[in-house]
């Protein structure tokens, strides 16, 4: 069997494993679920410009569903963490 290695910043890292834990599945899981889907569409030539476009800007940025930029949950409609008391920062 064949191998592919995503490499992924913490803060995509941890989304994908929040994701799948709520699932009940493993981040494993989640990454065939989402190429499963995007295979189905090889032909799409939007799909296609945004397989190149994504290569791009992700040398210089996380996605927006990422924990990324202080504001953890934000792509799941959850509210920010909240310092703990006693926290500077």
């Amino acid at each position: 069997m064949s191998g592919i290695k995503l490499h992924l910043d913490q803060g995509e890292s941890d989304a994908v494993a929040r994701f799948a834990a709520a699932l009940g599945v493993r981040p494993e899981d989640v990454a065939f679920a989402a190429l499963n889907r995007l295979m189905t569409k090889t032909e799409d030539p939007e799909l296609r410009r945004d397989v190149v476009e994504t290569r791009d800007w992700r040398k210089h940025n996380l996605p927006m569903w990422s924990d990324s930029a202080c504001s953890v949950h934000a792509y799941e409609g959850k509210p920010d963490d909240q310092p703990a008391p006693g926290h500077k920062g």
